[in-house]
């Protein structure tokens, strides 16, 4: 009885310094997470995205950014690294390029090229012909984790670093230096403008947790930019320097805050709208970790079949560059994973994913 009793304290002594002292990559900080505001107001429960009609997309998957091009083209970007394109009604499905990473946004300018934010390989200029060039300057102002980007009439690309500290290049991929940007807390992420003309790169704004979707307003003159980490959503002047939205200024302000899910990609619409997708809902547990740092190690050091995952829910919606929420769509089952984002032309709305083996689509008489 006596030993297996020392065996049972030996064990659990075991697990205890093993929860409490095995070395983490995160510094975990404090923050105090609002309460959830679960679906209600704009956000009234509905099923209005479960109605989903699909585009095959052979052996790809992950249809993270959907872009309908000059040429009367789709293209997405997959999980593989490749970007394909297609017809608007999903025939004539072929590889474009294949960038060897994973690109998380897109955008054409207007010379043709397709830049891209490569979470693992940096920005790139892809030519119509599919010769890939790395954007220098940026690669040197160290951006580790590209991940949406948005360019401007006069040229110019505005995207944003996830994290200044985890990158996936480095950190074993998107979803595992994700986690560890959003478990610490510690606001890294940046939006960084780039002018072509001018070979130039600059820092816009800083203190984001987890940087990620970003859109232009009409004008250009203000960035809308998701705040995944803390679910929110902000309005920073496109010309603002070096700023630290953390810092009370009148160039940055919250347009939306306690989202009831973390925001992910923006994307213009028509009619003044923007679209914002909701890759997850809310936790309660994450959540009231928020102000628990050194909990939140030691759940990183559990197995990840054990780390407090939120469910799946489909959830996209669009709003006006006031705030008006005009259009809220959402499927409780979750059975589209991971709605990342809508891609809006004159007669579908294309829903992004992270890992879809398929592209979901809605006609637009949905919000009608």
């Amino acid at each position: 009885m006596k030993t297996t009793a020392f065996i049972a304290i030996t064990a659990i002594v075991a697990i205890i310094a093993y929860l409490s002292f095995l070395p983490v990559p995160i510094a975990p900080v404090s923050w105090s997470a609002p309460t959830a505001p679960g679906y209600s107001g704009p956000h009234e429960t509905n099923n209005r995205l479960a109605n989903l009609q699909f585009i095959t997309l052979g052996s790809e998957e992950g249809p993270e950014h959907v872009v309908l091009a000059r040429d009367g083209k789709l293209y997405a970007s997959m999980a593989s690294g490749n970007i394909v394109r297609m017809n608007p009604d999903g025939t004539v499905l072929e590889v474009f390029v294949s960038t060897g990473g994973r690109v998380l946004g897109f955008d054409f300018d207007a010379s043709g090229n397709l830049i891209a934010a490569d979470a693992l390989r940096g920005m790139l200029k892809i030519a119509p012909d599919g010769t890939i060039a790395a954007l220098a300057s940026i690669t040197d102002e160290s951006a580790s984790y590209p991940n949406s980007l948005v360019i401007a009439c006069n040229g110019k690309i505005y995207f944003t670093d996830s994290s200044a500290r985890f990158g996936p290049s480095v950190w074993g991929g998107t979803f595992e230096a994700s986690v560890l940007d959003i478990v610490e807390q510690s606001a890294t992420g940046r939006v960084i403008e780039y002018d072509p003309a001018e070979d130039r790169v600059r820092i816009v704004a800083r203190g984001l947790s987890f940087a990620n979707g970003i859109a232009l307003s009409q004008d250009e003159q203000t960035l809308f930019v998701n705040e995944t980490g803390r679910y929110r959503v902000w309005k920073i002047a496109a010309s603002a320097d070096d700023l630290d939205v953390r810092v009370n200024s009148m160039q940055a302000r919250v347009l939306f805050d306690n989202l009831p899910g973390y925001p992910d990609n923006l994307m213009r619409g028509m009619d003044g709208r923007i679209w914002l997708g909701f890759a997850k809902p809310r936790n309660v547990i994450i959540d009231w970790m928020s102000d628990k740092p050194f909990l939140r190690k030691i759940v990183l050091r559990l197995p990840r079949v054990l780390w407090p995952m939120p469910e799946a829910y489909g959830h996209v919606m669009a709003f006006a560059e006031d705030g008006t929420v005009v259009a809220d769509l959402q499927d409780p089952s979750g059975a589209y994973p991971e709605t990342t984002g809508v891609t809006e032309t004159s007669d579908r709305l294309y829903v992004q994913s992270l890992h879809a083996k398929r592209l979901g689509w809605l006609s637009k008489d949905t919000i009608k």
